[in-house]
């Protein structure tokens, strides 16, 4: 995806490795790959080929090939506020448009310790928003100047991140 500079996973979420109609692997939660199993993205209609059964921590560090990316590769880092019930639990991350995403990107940094905790190494993480979308009042980087705007520290601030949020949007 254009712009994405990294995706998201949270450490302690149960993820699962299987094989896709494409003969690609695709880790996800098993609750999207049942999903997807019955949109015919699986070999078999409705079943799921397990291949590995992991958690996101497995996963922290790992370099990954993103469709239509800027970038060789990126990351898998963690965020605390993916959701196993949402999605495929693997978040895709446009640091210039999305606040959130901004918010994570800046915790790990800025907090040599938290990508420590998660075996996240310092080249993992030096990159900046690449710049996609002109907005009226907030430019070619949304998020950035969203969370700048509002003060946004780190990605444990939700009340803030969401207010950038809705103010993006009603651009």
């Amino acid at each position: 995806m254009y712009g994405q500079t990294n995706c998201f996973v949270k450490d302690d979420i149960d993820y699962i490795a299987f094989n896709a109609k494409n003969g690609e692997v695709y880790i996800t939660t098993m609750r999207a790959a049942r999903n997807m199993s019955w949109q015919e993205l699986t070999p078999e209609y409705g079943k799921v080929d397990v291949v590995l059964e992991l958690k996101g921590m497995d996963i922290m560090g790992a370099a990954i090939k993103a469709p239509r990316c800027t970038f060789d590769r990126v990351y898998v880092l963690p965020m605390m506020g993916v959701k196993s019930n949402k999605g495929t639990g693997v978040v895709t991350s446009v640091p210039s448009d999305a606040p959130d995403d901004y918010a994570a990107l800046l915790d790990l940094k800025n907090k040599q310790p938290l990508r420590e905790k998660y075996r996240i190494e310092d080249y993992m993480v030096d990159f900046e928003p690449v710049p996609i979308i002109e907005v009226p009042e907030f430019g070619n980087l949304c998020a950035v100047k969203a969370c700048q705007d509002m003060k946004v520290a780190s990605q444990n601030d939700k009340d803030k991140t969401f207010v950038s949020k809705k103010k993006k949007k009603k651009k």
